[in-house]
């Protein structure tokens, strides 16, 4: 019966179906979408063609409506990214689209409008939208008054000011709470290096990576243990959470040598084993 588009198991089809697409042109390919960067020199209809007949040998097409060639300082949207090239100094850039933007400001309005709910209440329902928002773009450039948010965060201030009880202190109270901030560094995603994969024994280069990802103290706790779980011993390199584990049980000490970085079930693990009445 064919498999759902949006399902878990698409995406892993798209990539096995398109394994090979690669060696036809440098490319950047998310799925089934699939963005192709061109030199000067190259002939973007060729390489188009030769696309076509790739996808035609495994009975697919592309999308004629959503398919176009354009030049890097025009510009063109990506996965809720807007990419282009500046045209005085030939640097690279990427912003929120102007869709994706119109999409957030749409959310955010239905919770700060909703007459259901009070303003502690539209604060928690807000802060995992933003948080959420700003993390998936984290790598573009945030810096403009528009992509900071700041007008809808001004405009939700007004509305909890006007509820009883909530002053100007209180509000900006709930604003910093309904609006985390979340640090971007434009261009600052790293491509995987060479023929790495999760799959193919390098597990040092993955753990090493992945590491990046954690808060300063997890990331401290991994390179002292380098990259190994302090318990089982293995390395950080699948989809499971790396977490930290006090090892005196008191949550308050946060000293360096009191943390352990264990797989999540590594510390669910510890914590099952401890004696009735142990502190955890």
């Amino acid at each position: 019966q064919g498999t759902p588009q949006g399902g878990v198991v698409s995406p892993l089809l798209a990539n096995i179906a398109l394994d090979g697409i690669e060696a036809i042109h440098p490319s950047v390919r998310y799925a089934d979408d699939m963005v192709i960067f061109l030199k000067p020199e190259d002939n973007a209809e060729k390489v188009l063609d030769k696309i076509k007949t790739f996808l035609a040998e495994r009975e697919m097409e592309i999308s004629q409506e959503k398919t176009k060639i354009t030049k890097t300082t025009d510009g063109f949207d990506f996965l809720g990214w807007r990419m282009y090239v500046q045209k005085h100094n030939g640097k690279f850039r990427s912003i929120p689209s102007v869709e994706n933007h119109r999409s957030i400001r749409k959310k955010i309005k239905t919770i700060v409008n909703n007459s259901n709910y009070g303003a502690e209440v539209k604060a928690q329902k807000l802060a995992p939208v933003i948080r959420g928002w700003r993390n998936y773009h984290k790598w573009c450039d945030m810096s403009s008054a528009r992509d900071s948010l700041w007008f809808m965060n001004k405009t939700a201030n007004r509305k909890f000011r006007k509820e009883k009880k909530v002053n100007r202190y209180k509000a900006n109270k709930l604003c910093n709470k309904a609006f985390p901030s979340v640090g971007y560094e434009q261009n600052g995603h790293k491509m995987v290096a060479g023929t790495n994969s999760p799959y193919n024994g390098k597990t040092v280069y993955w753990s090493q990576r992945n590491s990046k990802l954690y808060s300063d103290a997890t990331a401290i706790a991994l390179k002292r243990q380098r990259h190994s779980c302090g318990h089982c011993g293995l390395k950080f390199i699948d989809e499971e959470s790396v977490q930290l584990h006090h090892i005196d049980g008191n949550h308050d000490n946060w000293k360096s040598k009191n943390l352990m970085a264990v797989h999540h079930s590594c510390h669910q693990q510890i914590h099952w084993s401890k004696p009735k009445g142990q502190d955890i």
